[in-house]
Order: structure tokens, then C-alpha cells, then sequence
């Protein structure tokens, strides 16, 4: 039986997507918007590309809920920019997070590996 949309953990999990690649690129050390995008980028590949567009919001809505800090400073082009870096809770996000992704990742594999029969 499908779950309400209050219910709906699989759909939570695919909204906080970015945000959870956001937080894990951070987890590496801090880094200013251009090159948290550039390290996507470099790990997703062309065909999953994340828009600027995409990339800023996520990373103001993960300062607003403390879970990155964003602080001034320049970059290595000499350019003022904000770099980010994981908080204490970000990082304990992120571990839940990767929790959560990895059940519903094993779950969908299941059933798209003829599991759900």
C-alpha cells in the first residue's frame, strides 16, 4: 500500500538529495560555492550535472539549519567568496543521512532486481 505524503521517506530521501552531496563534499574540508560545485561535478560526471541554480539555495538552506557555517574570505583566483564548512550537526546529518541512503538505495535495488515478486 503506498504511504501518504506525510509518510513518504523515500520521497524525503530524494529531495535532500544535493544537500546530503553538499554536505559529504564538505566533509573533505571547506570550500566556497564554485568549487563545491566543481567537485560535484567531477564526481557525478556530465550527465548528472547540479545547476547554480540548484547549488546556492541548498547551501543557504544547510547554513540557515546550522548544519554548514559560511564565512568570508578569497579564493584561489584572489576573488572575496563564502566558503562552507560542516558543523558538528552537519556531520552527524550527514552520517544519518547516508544511514537513510543506503536502506532506500538497497530497497529500490531489490525491486528493480526482480525482488518484488
Amino acid at each position: 500500500m503506498a504511504r501518504q505524503s506525510g509518510e513518504d521517506a523515500g520521497g524525503d530521501l530524494l529531495r535532500g538529495t544535493l544537500e546530503s552531496m553538499v554536505l559529504r563534499v564538505l566533509a573533505d574540508g571547506a570550500d566556497h560555492g564554485y568549487g563545491i560545485g566543481r567537485k560535484l561535478e567531477a564526481a557525478l560526471g556530465p550527465d548528472a550535472a547540479v545547476e547554480d541554480g540548484s547549488l546556492y539555495p541548498a547551501l543557504y538552506r544547510l547554513e540557515r539549519r546550522r548544519l554548514i557555517v559560511g564565512t568570508w574570505g578569497r579564493s584561489e583566483a584572489n576573488r572575496r567568496a563564502r566558503f562552507y564548512a560542516l558543523t558538528p550537526k552537519g556531520r552527524d546529518a550527514l552520517a544519518a543521512r547516508t544511514r537513510q541512503w543506503t536502506t532506500f538505495a538497497s530497497a529500490v535495488s531489490r525491486l528493480l532486481g526482480g525482488a518484488a515478486r
